[in-house]
């Protein structure tokens, strides 16, 4: 159900346009689910864009952030969930033109710190843990003046600090922009060969006692010989090795998956490109497909992490299954996913268990990227509108759901999308950002029927356990595979927590956790239909 007006929750996009079609003012933007007030509780950050070109195009507002004011003494979450903009009193002004937004606790303090992707100047902002941000981007050597889309923080090097890996797009600026048509010789967008595509940023915390520091070791491992009009990021262990691997979608070109090796001698990771060679580079015909949004999590509940992403109209979308040696085959229409996205260019997607049985289920988001003539004649603003979809998963097949929530398959120009549990009941709901239209919540209202469990991994550092592999055994029932996420989707940040559909059976032998450092540790006693906190080398507790 969509809730979005009487949440508080008042923000529209606005992407500049003038009349010009600049390449980017379709592109963006996203939005970040965090708890930033570690309250218990997410709240959300939503990305503005800015004007462009013309000073006719006006000021435009600033990103805002809102704080979720849900009070967890009540019985019915669902009606006391509100939330509150904090934007000022926060000190963050996210003024430029945005994109997306990643989220990662930088310093180790305990409190998620927030990075700001834009065309043009990136921000780093440090949670003071008091409700406000300190912008530390030039000191701590974060920034990147290029087009910059999704970001995400990984630890690489398993040092016990996060690093930040840049996805950058092309080099098209207001000054090089270019005039193009459509099929139709109408003026349209122009696509991503028009412009030279730019090279991925990886940046190495090196923070310590003195302060925050990032080094700069794109060159030194061969990420700047990998130019690509990257969009999508995703961070997940390809071959279960205990190293996170980075998977980055291209516009129209291939798609990189940089394998982790360990570290060399150096002390710095060894990072191998090996798209082509597992599969997930180009499509099953060789072909490089359009490739904005990308997903990571085990589909057909075999234990392993498989690939989901969404491309261009006229393309079908793709599922990758993972073999369980890090190999992958495309499986999109096996698993019932081609013929109802071949109509559709999707952006932002979100693997998660809907309705709680155990099986991870498939949002996309949708908006073109070319005119549809139909809706310029009709006069629309932004004539790029199309559906969202949501697909049940069936037990590894997929059935399409979109009819069954009326108000996902709203016609917009959607981009980004963040999935997390808002309300606190034991099931995700999405939260959509629609270029140059309104903000969209939904919230999820079938999950919470069925059994869960959910859980708040963290590290001895005290910080959120990015990457670590969390797997549920019950007696009788296949073992659950979920891991510790912000990345995917498209220029967005989700809920880092872990939540386990249980269906019909509440009960739970054991959790056992792989740790991103490669340590294993194994929790029993989890009691169904709560949350809990498991911190590194402790017991766990109850939240």
């Amino acid at each position: 159900m969509d809730r979005t007006a009487e949440l508080g929750l008042a923000f529209t996009h606005r992407n500049g346009m003038t009349g010009e079609l600049f390449f980017s003012e379709m592109v963006g933007s996203g939005i970040a689910l965090l708890d930033y007030d570690n309250d218990g509780d997410l709240d959300l950050y939503v990305v503005q864009g800015g004007a462009l070109g013309s000073p006719s195009a006006g000021t435009l507002a600033t990103d805002r952030l809102f704080r979720n004011d849900l009070d967890p003494t009540g019985a019915d979450r669902v009606e006391r969930l509100h939330f509150t903009d904090v934007t000022a009193e926060s000190g963050i002004v996210g003024d430029g033109y945005g994109m997306g937004a990643a989220v990662g606790d930088v310093n180790n303090d305990g409190w998620p710190d927030l990075y700001l992707t834009c065309f043009g100047g990136n921000q780093l902002w440090l949670n003071q843990g008091d409700g406000t941000f300190s912008n530390v981007t030039a000191e701590s050597g974060a920034d990147d003046d290029r087009w910059t889309t999704s970001a995400t923080f990984v630890d690489l090097d398993r040092d016990g600090r996060l690093d930040l890996y840049l996805v950058n797009y092309t080099d098209f600026s207001l000054t090089n922009h270019r005039s193009c048509v459509g099929s139709d010789g109408a003026p349209d967008y122009c696509g991503p060969r028009t412009y030279r595509p730019e090279a991925d940023r990886l940046l190495l915390n090196r923070g310590d006692a003195v302060g925050l520091r990032f080094l700069d070791v794109s060159e030194a491992l061969g990420l700047n010989a990998a130019e690509g009009p990257g969009l999508g990021v995703v961070v997940l262990d390809v071959d279960a090795d205990g190293w996170q691997d980075v998977y980055v979608t291209n516009d129209q070109e291939p798609n990189h998956l940089w394998m982790s090796r360990g570290l060399g001698d150096d002390g710095l990771p060894i990072l191998e490109e090996e798209g082509l060679v597992r599969g997930v580079a180009v499509d099953s015909l060789g072909r490089p497909q359009a490739s904005m949004g990308v997903e990571a999590g085990d589909v057909d509940g075999d234990g392993d992490t498989d690939l989901f992403m969404t491309h261009l109209q006229g393309e079908t979308n793709t599922l990758y299954t993972n073999d369980g040696q890090g190999m992958f085959l495309e499986r999109t229409t096996r698993a019932g996913l081609a013929v109802d996205s071949i109509a559709m260019t999707g952006f932002g997607t979100a693997l998660f268990d809907l309705d709680n049985d155990g099986w991870l289920d498939l949002a996309a988001v949708n908006g073109e990227v070319r005119i549809i003539a139909a809706q310029r004649a009709a006069g629309l603003d932004l004539p790029l509108r199309q559906p969202n979809q949501l697909f049940r998963n069936l037990g590894g097949v997929f059935s399409n759901w979109t009819a069954a929530a009326p108000a996902l398959g709203r016609e917009a120009v959607s981009r980004g999308l963040a999935v997390g549990d808002l309300d606190n009941d034991g099931d995700s709901d999405l939260v959509v950002s629609n270029n140059n239209g309104p903000l969209e919540v939904l919230i999820n209202e079938v999950g919470s029927r069925a059994h869960w469990l959910g859980l708040r991994l963290v590290t001895r550092e005290g910080r959120t356990a990015l990457g670590a592999e969390v797997r549920l055994y019950r007696q009788g029932q296949p073992v659950l595979l979920r891991t510790v996420r912000r990345s995917g989707s498209y220029l967005s940040s989700s809920d880092p927590r872990v939540l386990f559909g249980l269906g019909d059976h509440d009960a739970i032998d054991r959790v056992e956790v792989r740790w991103p450092d490669g340590e294993r540790e194994s929790y029993t006693q989890l009691v169904a239909g709560q949350y809990h906190e498991l911190k590194q080398g402790a017991q766990a507790s109850s939240r």
